[in-house]
């Protein structure tokens, strides 16, 4: 997997510059100035056109999504890494896909002044994800949940000379151009947003790397995250530690109340994951949490990480300022997150005799959500943390930024 460079231009000056899908810091390379990249939803983008000059542009919309998909299947959890691209209009005059030419085509972020007629999609995200689950039997699965998906919707350029052409290699197409005619035009919509990172509350400079969703003030200690198409506080605590060197990875503490099993205490975790302890009286009053990592990672790993720090439960003291050590980035929402809760209960749950058909008809419902940093020792190889028995791979952790 790999991401799409995006082509841009400054807001501040008008320079030129190139993005990796994944990152929202720009910082531009003439000016020096750093904006943060927020929009409504999901980011829209179109494909260049090679088009003749004086053809009337006819821009086609796709969803393409990435991420991981876990399934329950047979009392065991699977995983696959997911990357798609579907057309938001059902016809078949025009391909079914984009191919790799999101991968290999330099895109540009759609804008309100791109000549032609832009198509309004048909397909819902839902009902397009419904039909690339359908090509991997996901009849199968009791559930499945889509994690860190990241969700675009990319333009692509045809035009009508007599018959149907594609716009990008200006050939001939065997669809009917006077069905494609009849597809209905799209309104405007609003363009991303370019957010100056200064902290809101005290003016300072914001600081992140480039594919992070949440900025640092180092003045005021506080963290901020886009918050519809501006800056919004994200709650966070830290558990201190006396290793200088510690590395600080973020997770996200999710309190949530759920249906058709009795899970509000440490002690309902014990006997509900079949641990092997005996439940103390005071387990009875410690509120259970779930754990889910707020970073991306392969699937096996992010699963092995949920499930350790929710079977663990840190109760550590917390630190409600942002630690000194080095700190992951997060890169991924509280959302998906939470996607991930039912998931993490399948791995949890033991026996997980007839829990395919629990499964269905649960409910998990957030209430409370914290990002914690907790903080892992540096190995040559892997970050560790002894105590929850977790590692992880620092390669990997560089790999998972295509995610």
């Amino acid at each position: 997997m790999t991401d799409f460079s995006v082509e841009l231009q400054c807001p501040q000056c008008g320079a030129p510059a190139e993005l990796e899908e994944t990152e929202r810091l720009f910082d531009c390379p003439f000016c020096r100035v750093k904006s943060f990249l927020v929009g409504k939803s999901f980011f829209r983008y179109v494909l260049p056109d090679n088009a003749p000059k004086d053809a009337d542009l006819i821009w086609i919309p796709y969803w393409r999504f990435r991420g991981m998909t876990f399934s329950f299947i047979d009392n065991d959890i699977r995983h696959r890494v997911a990357d798609a691209s579907i057309a938001a209009v059902q016809s078949s005059d025009i391909p079914r896909s984009l191919g790799l030419r999101s991968q290999t085509l330099k895109l540009r972020f759609l804008t309100n002044k791109e000549n032609g007629q832009r198509i309004k999609p048909r397909l819902s995200l839902k009902e397009a994800t419904d039909v690339f689950q359908s090509r991997h039997d996901a009849a199968k699965a009791a559930y499945q949940c889509h994690i860190g998906e990241r969700v675009s919707l990319i333009y692509a350029p045809f035009y009508i000379d007599g018959t149907l052409f594609d716009g990008i290699l200006n050939r001939a197409l065997s669809g009917d151009p006077s069905r494609i005619a009849e597809l209905t035009a799209d309104r405007p919509t609003q363009e991303i947003r370019f957010v100056p990172t200064l902290c809101p509350a005290c003016g300072w400079d914001l600081h992140g790397e480039a594919g992070t969703l949440a900025l640092a003030c180092r003045n005021c200690d506080t963290l901020w995250q886009a918050g519809g198409r501006e800056l919004a506080p994200l709650p966070f605590s830290h558990i201190p530690s006396r290793d200088e060197n510690a590395v600080y990875l973020p997770f996200w503490r999710i309190r949530a109340d759920v249906s058709g099993i009795l899970l509000n205490s440490y002690a309902d975790l014990v006997r509900t994951a079949n641990l092997p302890r005996a439940p103390q009286p005071e387990w009875e009053k410690t509120p259970f949490h779930f754990w889910s990592p707020a970073f991306k990672s392969a699937p096996q790993s992010y699963l092995r990480l949920g499930h350790n720090l929710t079977v663990s439960q840190p109760g550590e003291s917390l630190s409600k300022k942002l630690p000194k050590g080095r700190r992951h980035p997060v890169t991924l929402p509280v959302s998906e997150a939470v996607e991930s809760l039912k998931i993490t209960l399948a791995a949890l749950v033991r026996p997980r005799k007839n829990l395919a058909s629990r499964l269905l008809d649960m409910h998990i419902r957030p209430k409370r959500a914290l990002l914690v940093y907790i903080p892992f020792k540096e190995g040559h190889h892997e970050l560790i943390h002894p105590q929850y028995k977790v590692a992880v791979n620092r390669n990997m952790l560089k790999l998972s930024k295509a995610l």
